[in-house]
């Protein structure tokens, strides 16, 4: 199990990332246009520089949803390696099914 610590942070990340979605779609979309001028583009990175440092997409991390591990995490499932094993053996994900050949 994860610190919970370590996870309220997330949840934090999480947050801000969500209110600042829009103004960063809006700076990033402005950065990248080719259209628009250098002045233009330098004064939107200035002001994607402005924003929290957590309110940037490529800081979250993907945890299991039951145990808060952030390595290993099975994006289809949502869950950490070795829980996604346990879960499979006992039968209570539909469609997994242990390899035999």
């Amino acid at each position: 199990m994860a610190k919970t610590s370590l996870i309220q942070r997330e949840l934090k990340r999480d947050a801000l990332v969500a209110k600042f979605a829009t103004k960063y779609a809006n700076l990033k979309a402005i950065i990248n246009d080719a259209k628009k001028s250098d002045e233009e583009r330098y004064l939107a990175r200035l002001e994607l520089q402005k924003l929290p440092r957590n309110a940037y997409p490529t800081r979250q991390r993907n945890r299991c949803a039951l145990t808060g591990r952030p390595r290993g995490t099975f994006r289809k499932f949502g869950l950490g390696r070795n829980k996604i094993r346990e879960l499979a053996f006992k039968g209570d994900i539909p469609g997994v099914v242990k390899a035999s050949w």
